[in-house]
């Protein structure tokens, strides 16, 4: 996820670009940059690190020019560098992009390229777009960027600058957004409304497949076979401040329903007819005596997804230990142990030190984790990356999402490195494929959430049961909610709730249940008719075929594989969180006492 602007007109570009990428930097901010066209070449000024830092290298240069392109990083390929940074330039310097998304098939182009005597700068799956420009170039920017378009495997959003038309900007798009605007002087695109709003509010949303052209105060719109259509102008009713979280009220509720979207790019090329993770090619767990899967507060509970299906799967012992206490006991490591490291920033204390004793004790490492160049990424012998996208929200939601998604696809990649048959894979992987349009449809159920959230408007605490793979949603659950909406929330396997927690069951309080594994759903069932009993109100979650007429409140999954039901799930319950923390009037993106990375001990 990357920021992008682009400007053509009579004024300077270099402010629209600038303050266009300061309202986007929360989609990237590990490198940035910008290309002006002046005078028939290209000037192009990069760095890496936040935007500040472009904008003190920029205080050294004149730059009144009248079109340009901007960029800032959230790099999902080559570290954080200089020559990784966009814009990206061919050799002559004549023709410079920027780019939002993910090619896939970037390698395959490279070696294609290579033999032809290209030689790229960067280690980014970008540079390879500007080079096909290059090479296939005759004049007709329109048409040879139709040309690249075709052989573009995965996602793209795309601005291009040339020598040739220094007031012209080309753009594409691809399951990436692009936004575009226009007045009496001036066309400018984006990745993002923000960008755009102090400038208009009569946007163009580019489409999947279409290309556009903007000229000073004109832009033309081409679809997927190069011919004009009529643009589609939306009208954006809200001001900046509500364009920065895309109308949303707060970034948490943003962020919740981006994760279709992010959940689509982190299995991009990862999940086809099988798992593709060649990061893992030839990690046989059999090499190994103990796995240990190792992480703090929400990463914890993905990394007990993952212990969950490793245990079904596999005979080899799999021990999931928050990180802030493998440090302090008993856990033999050795050269003969795996360790699997989870977290969003890469940068948790108590996980960066337990992989830091693992490292020393000899043992395998691989972290999981959603920022690239992070400490756990460059320390672990193997680094496996999500691509949810700054989370600004304290609580996390599309990180974690992404994260169960990620680690659903290793597991089944080692268990078939180390021999072992996957009970239902195609079926398995067929619906981890559809989990994007799955978490759609739960996003949907927002308005159900929103009404049985109102049972805890004067409620000081509730109660999460589940069986088997539920428990490891229920323990998420009960944590948003503590989070965010400072309700007291205990998660119990319900078949426990008899062995003591029942004694805390009266009339009106709120129970939610889980029951999305079949086989102990019929228990779980009689679990919850004992809280009814006692004037619990129930919400039951559960999977479609599951039923009891004792509970009023029940919400049916979408069907998928049931090792995958907890991935919608979260959503549900994020949803449950977010809408309670609203009726008690609670800031749910800064909870107090709370910090995004917990960087000390």
């Amino acid at each position: 996820m990357c920021g992008i602007t682009a400007y053509t007109g009579k004024g300077r570009a270099l402010p629209f670009l600038i303050q266009g990428l300061e309202k986007l930097e929360y989609r990237g901010y590990d490198s940035a940059g910008i290309t002006l066209v002046s005078n028939g070449e290209l000037v192009t000024v990069k760095t890496k690190g936040a935007l500040a830092a472009l904008k003190e290298k920029l205080a050294q240069y004149d730059l009144d020019q009248h079109a340009g392109i901007g960029h800032t990083r959230w790099a999902t390929h080559g570290v954080p560098s200089n020559l990784n940074s966009h814009p990206h330039t061919n050799l002559s310097n004549t023709i410079s992009i920027v780019h939002n998304g993910i090619i896939e098939n970037y390698q395959s182009i490279k070696e294609g390229l290579g033999m032809q005597g290209y030689t790229l700068a960067s280690q980014t799956d970008s540079e390879v777009i500007v080079h096909l420009l290059d090479y296939y170039y005759e004049g007709d920017m329109k048409a040879v960027l139709r040309k690249v378009m075709s052989y573009l495997e995965g996602s793209y959003a795309l601005c291009v600058v040339s020598v040739d038309e220094p007031d012209t900007i080309y753009a594409a798009k691809k399951e990436s957004p692009m936004i575009l605007g226009m007045d009496d002087t001036a066309s400018f695109c984006a990745s993002d409304i923000p960008a755009l709003i102090s400038y208009t509010k009569d946007m163009i949303t580019l489409e999947d497949g279409q290309m556009a052209v903007l000229k000073p105060g004109h832009v033309s719109v081409y679809d997927g076979q190069g011919r004009e259509v009529e643009p589609k102008f939306i009208h954006i009713p809200y001001d900046l401040e509500a364009a920065q979280k895309n109308g949303y009220d707060t970034f948490m509720e943003k962020e919740m329903h981006e994760q279709p979207y992010v959940i689509r790019e982190t299995l991009r090329g990862r999940v086809e007819d099988r798992i593709i993770m060649p990061e893992l090619d030839g990690i046989d767990l059999h090499a190994f005596d103990h796995v240990y899967f190792l992480a703090c507060g929400t990463a914890y509970h993905a990394a007990l997804y993952a212990q969950y299906l490793g245990r079904e799967w596999m005979d080899i012992p799999i021990t999931c230990v928050p990180a802030s206490e493998f440090r302090y006991g008993n856990y033999p490591v050795n050269d003969r142990t795996f360790c699997v490291f989870v977290s969003q920033s890469g940068e948790t204390a108590d996980t960066l030190a337990a992989l830091k004793m693992c490292l020393k004790a000899g043992a395998a490492t691989l972290t999981l984790t959603n920022v690239l160049d992070s400490s756990l990424a460059r320390l672990a012998d193997i680094t496996l990356y999500t691509c949810a996208g700054p989370e600004i929200a304290v609580a996390s939601t599309k990180a974690y999402t992404t994260q169960l998604v990620m680690l659903a696809a290793m597991m089944v990649k080692l268990a078939y490195n180390s021999g072992y048959e996957v009970k239902d894979l195609d079926q398995f992987i067929a619906d981890l494929k559809e989990i994007p349009n799955a978490v759609e449809a739960m996003l949907d159920r927002k308005n159900t959430m929103a009404e049985y959230a109102r049972l805890l408007a004067d409620q000081r605490d509730a109660y999460f049961i589940g069986r088997q793979l539920d428990y490891v949603n229920v323990l998420e659950g009960a944590l948003k909610l503590k989070e965010i909406s400072y309700v007291h929330a205990d998660a119990y396997y319900a078949g426990e709730l008899k062995h003591g927690p029942i004694a805390l069951i009266e009339e009106g309080t709120v129970v939610i249940a889980l029951a999305t594994q079949k086989e102990v759903a019929a228990k779980t069932i009689s679990n919850i008719e004992e809280t009814i009993a006692r004037g619990a109100e129930v919400i039951l979650i559960k999977a479609p075929g599951i039923h009891s007429d004792k509970i009023e409140r029940q919400i049916d999954l979408v069907p998928v594989h049931p090792y995958l039901t907890g991935i919608l799930v979260a959503v549900l319950l994020q949803l449950f969180a977010f809408y309670t923390a609203k009726e008690k009037g609670c800031n749910v993106d800064q909870p107090r006492n709370l910090a995004k990375s917990v960087t000390v001990e």
